[in-house]
Formats: C-alpha cells, structure tokens, sequence
C-alpha cells in the first residue's frame, strides 16, 4: 500500500516518514550514514544528527550520505546561545565562535536539500538556505513557538509532544498537533513523539498532521549506530524510565532515568546554558563508556521505548518505514470502511 501526503511533494520524498536527526554525542554515532541512507532508500527522509558533531565531521557525513543514496536527506542542527554566558577574554570569545558556529554552516557548503533546526532562532538562518534552495524545518514543543518559526520563514514544523525523546515540551501530542496545525495554517505540520508503527502515523494524519518524525524505533534498527547498552535500554525500559532533564544539554530532554539523572535531579543543581552544559556531560559520558559503567549511561529516548521489545532489534531501517506505511495505510481504509457511513 501508498501513504501520499503533501509533505512527499514538498520534499521530493515517496512516504511521509521522517528519520529524526538525533545528534546527541560528539561522534555522530546515533544517525550514522548507513542509517540515514537506508530511510532515505526506503522512501523516507533520513537525517544527520549535526547538533553534536564538529563541523569536518558533519562534511565528512554528508558526503558519505551521498555515496550510500541518490535521494534526500537533511541535516538535524541546533543553534548555540551564546549570549547568556559571559567569557572575559575577547579571543576566547573570537575563538569559540570561530569553532562553533561554523558547523551550522556545512549544510550551505555541501547543498543539503533539508535543514532542520532542533533548537534555536531561525531568524537568520532561514534566509541563508532559502537563498541556495534548501527548504528548513524547525521543531516547535509550543504554539509560541511554532508561531515564531513560521513568522520567520520556515517551511515546515515539527510539533514534537512531551512523549518525545531529546529535546522536548511540556504539552502532549493529542493537543498540541492540532492547536500547531490550526496556528501556523496553511504551513505543513509535521507530528513528533512517541510514534513507532502504522498506529502512530494514522492518528498524526487524523490530527492534521502531514507526516510523522521518529526518532526512538530507528535508534535500535540495524542501522543504528548506538551503543548496545543503550539499545538494551530502551527494548527493556518502560515509558516511565524515560524523564525529562536539563542534566545533558542545558535545555530540558528526555532520557533513561540512571543512576546519574537521578542524582542530577535530587541535587538540585542548575544547568549551564547551552552549549556548555552538553560539552561538560558528554566527558562523563564518555568516561562511563570507557569504564563500563551502565549505571551511569543514558540513551536520550522517548515514552514509546514502552512499546518497543527485542522483536524490534536490529530490524532494518527499510523494514520498519514499509511497515509503518502498510499498517498506517491499512489502519486508514479499515477506519474509513468501519466507520464512516453513507
């Protein structure tokens, strides 16, 4: 079976199905090439998680992409705050900009068709890809904010509910999707947060949604390029061992409750801003990895890990696209046929 929305058209994409462009460590393992190409090969758009990544490394990236598809793809970035943090000397300063701004910039270099913005203003931004053909989606955890990215340019939204995994709000999917799709009308929506098969898609698209952006169920498909650990975390976890906390990146995520969330949250401790937060705990993740130390280790990840077992291990990534678009579309004609009368 097809699923055709105007988000395929707008993308140059065969199946409403968005690989999200989860970026959370340094070595751009969680979206690694193979993964990102495979979604795309299927139909779908995948995604590089460049929020983490240095900028050669992001270049590196999507020039593999390119080896592995003909298709599109994008490319996932968040946007540093750095006004919030005062540095005293000027070339720190200088050279802080110098290595962290540049990165943002790759997907101009290389001609990604897609950018998308995780966090951050699009003010900017939005008009150096339009300039050069690239289309930008910015995620949205609030009206406001979907409201500020539409204003400024941006082609598509992503409502991404509080059921979500990384970066996310405080508001669910059942409203927010609607109250986004009726804000920021006639702009395409895009639905976020706790969708892993046909189910999720088909309520996305009852909701006013055009497509769906999942990031969690293709974090443990073969393609995965995540830790085992992490992967046994979320086929093991429930939804409840996923929590929202500032303790990874300085702005509120989710992810499995360790032993050190749980400390950070006890603590009572304030999170630096962005992007310091981030830098200083990605050490201590990286030192729990080379130690061993799975107490300590956490996979950002959303409440629909609840949904996710061993069976789902290691599919490929092609596997899970064609089956969220043959279950959705079926799940559509069945609803149609039982319940809509003459």
């Amino acid at each position: 079976m097809s699923l055709h929305t105007p988000l395929c058209d707008l993308l140059n994409i065969k199946y409403p199905i968005i690989q999200a462009g989860m970026g959370w460590d340094k070595e751009g393992l969680t979206t690694p090439p193979a993964l990102v190409a495979a979604v795309s090969n299927a139909g779908g758009l995948g995604c590089i998680g460049g929020s983490s990544i240095r900028p050669e490394v992001i270049r590196e990236r999507i020039r593999a992409v390119r080896q592995l598809t003909d298709k599109p793809f994008g490319v996932d970035i968040t946007l540093p705050k750095m006004e919030d943090v005062r540095i005293p000397d000027p070339d720190e300063v200088h050279k802080e900009i110098q290595e962290k701004f540049p990165k943002h910039a790759k997907f101009n270099e290389e001609k990604v068709p897609i950018l998308i913005i995780g966090l951050g203003d699009t003010a900017e931004v939005v008009p150096l890809a339009h300039e050069r053909g690239i289309k930008v989606m910015a995620l949205a955890g609030a009206v406001k904010h979907a409201l500020s990215h539409a204003r400024k340019g941006a082609d598509v939204i992503i409502a991404q509910g509080y059921e979500a995994g990384g970066h996310t709000g405080t508001i669910g999917n059942f409203p927010l999707i609607p109250q986004i799709v009726d804000a920021v009308r006639p702009k395409p929506v895009v639905a976020a947060g706790g969708i892993s098969d046909g189910r999720g898609v088909a309520a996305a698209l009852a909701l006013g949604a055009v497509g769906v952006w999942c990031g969690t169920t293709f974090l443990v498909t073969r393609e995965g390029g995540i830790n085992p650990i992490y992967k046994k975390q979320i086929l093991n976890g429930s939804s409840e061992d996923f929590v929202r906390t500032a303790y990874t990146s300085g702005h509120f995520a989710r992810h499995y409750r360790s032993d050190v969330i749980k400390a950070w949250m006890s603590s009572g401790l304030e999170a630096m801003p962005t992007p310091y937060q981030g830098n200083a705990m990605d050490e201590v993740r990286r030192a729990a990895e080379t130690a061993n130390r799975v107490d300590l280790l956490h996979v950002p990840g959303g409440q629909v890990a609840g949904m996710l077992s061993e069976e789902r291990n290691n599919v490929p990534a092609r596997e899970i696209v064609e089956r969220m678009v043959s279950e959705a579309a079926q799940i559509l004609n069945d609803m149609r046929s039982r319940y809509v009368g003459s």
